[in-house]
C-alpha cells in the first residue's frame, strides 16, 4: 500500500533553483510513513517544497505540521486564526475598520523566529486568497550564501555570535503600517533577546549556514557598534544576492514548506487594493550550534 502511495508522488526541482514542488499528494488524507520520509528527505535537498493543489482544513495543515515537530504560537496573537492558535494569518484584509491579519509580514530578509531561544525549523504557508497581481516571495539559500564567502571572512566569522530581537524593526514598522499592534508588557516579556551563533550547522544534514538577517540580528556580540554594523551589512548584502535566490509566484492551492535552519525569505509585496490571506503554521526547531 506505501509502495504505491509513493509512486504516485513527484518531487519535481524547480528550474534555476534549489526548490521542488511536490506533485500528486493531498495533505488531506492520511499520509504513509514512507510517504512522510520522502517528502522530509526532500525538504532537507531542496529546502523549499511548494505542495501543489492543496484544498485541507485549518485542521490538516496542523497535523501535517505537527509530523515534523511541535508547533510555535506566534507572539501577535491578535492575529491567530480563531479556533486554531497554531495558525497565523498573513493578510493585508481588513473587516469592520480592522486588520484580520499581519499583513506587512516578510518586509525585511529574515529567518522565521530567530530571537527566540529555539528558532523555528521550517514554516508552512497555505495560500487562502490570492491577488491578481503581486504578492510573490522570495528565497534565499543561506548554505550557498555561505560557500560563496571569501575564505578570510569565513574563517573571521565561523565562531563569532549574534543578537537577535523581535523588537529590532517593530517601532520602525509601527510608524508607517497599520498592521502592527501595539505590543502589551505580557507579549514584550515573550521576545526578550536571543544570542545564536552567526554560522549555524544545519542539525539534521551538517552543512553550515549564514544565520544573520536585516530585520532580527541587532548585532554581533562582542565588537565594537561600528565594526558591528560594518561587518552586518556585508553580511546582509552577500546573503540575499539575486544568484541564491528562488522567486515563487504563488498559484491557488499551492501550501510552501521552507526550512528556516537552510533560507530566508522577503515578501516582494502586492497593491494595497488587492486582497492576499495565507495561513502560516511554524515548526519549533533546536538551540542553534
Amino acid at each position: 500500500m506505501s509502495t504505491q502511495t509513493v509512486t504516485r508522488i513527484e518531487i519535481r526541482p524547480l528550474p534555476g533553483s534549489f526548490a521542488a514542488e511536490v506533485l500528486g499528494l493531498d495533505l488531506g488524507q492520511p499520509l504513509a510513513d514512507d510517504d512522510f520520509r520522502r517528502i522530509h528527505r526532500a525538504h532537507l535537498d531542496h529546502h523549499v517544497l511548494v505542495f501543489r493543489d492543496q484544498r485541507i482544513t485549518p485542521q490538516q495543515q496542523i497535523d501535517f505540521s505537527r509530523r515534523f515537530g511541535q508547533l510555535q504560537i506566534h507572539v501577535l496573537h491578535q492575529f491567530a486564526l480563531p479556533g486554531h492558535p497554531e495558525l497565523l494569518i498573513v493578510s493585508n484584509i481588513v473587516e469592520n475598520g480592522q486588520p484580520i491579519g499581519l499583513g506587512d509580514a516578510g518586509h525585511y530578509w529574515h529567518s522565521d523566529l530567530s530571537y527566540v531561544e529555539r528558532p523555528s525549523l521550517g514554516s508552512m504557508l497555505l495560500a487562502q486568497e490570492l491577488p491578481a497581481e503581486g504578492g510573490d516571495t522570495l528565497f534565499a539559500d543561506q548554505h550557498a550564501a555561505w560557500e560563496a564567502l571569501p575564505e578570510t571572512l569565513q574563517a573571521r566569522i565561523r565562531h563569532l555570535k549574534a543578537e537577535h530581537s523581535y523588537l529590532a524593526k517593530y517601532e520602525e514598522l509601527r510608524a508607517r503600517s497599520p498592521w502592527r499592534p501595539k505590543l502589551s508588557d505580557e507579549q514584550i516579556a515573550k521576545v526578550k533577546p536571543s544570542v545564536h551563533p552567526v554560522v549555524r550547522e544545519h542539525p539534521e544534514t551538517g552543512r553550515l549556514a549564514l544565520f544573520v538577517s536585516e530585520h532580527f540580528t541587532t548585532r554581533i556580540v562582542g565588537l565594537p557598534d561600528d565594526e558591528s554594523r560594518a561587518l552586518l551589512d556585508e553580511l546582509f548584502e552577500r546573503s540575499t544576492r539575486p544568484e541564491l535566490r528562488y522567486r515563487h509566484a504563488w498559484r491557488d492551492g499551492d501550501m510552501v514548506f521552507w526550512d528556516n535552519r537552510s533560507v530566508m525569505h522577503l515578501a516582494a509585496g502586492c497593491p494595497d487594493d488587492l486582497r492576499r490571506r495565507l495561513h502560516r503554521s511554524t515548526i519549533e526547531g533546536t538551540v542553534p550550534r
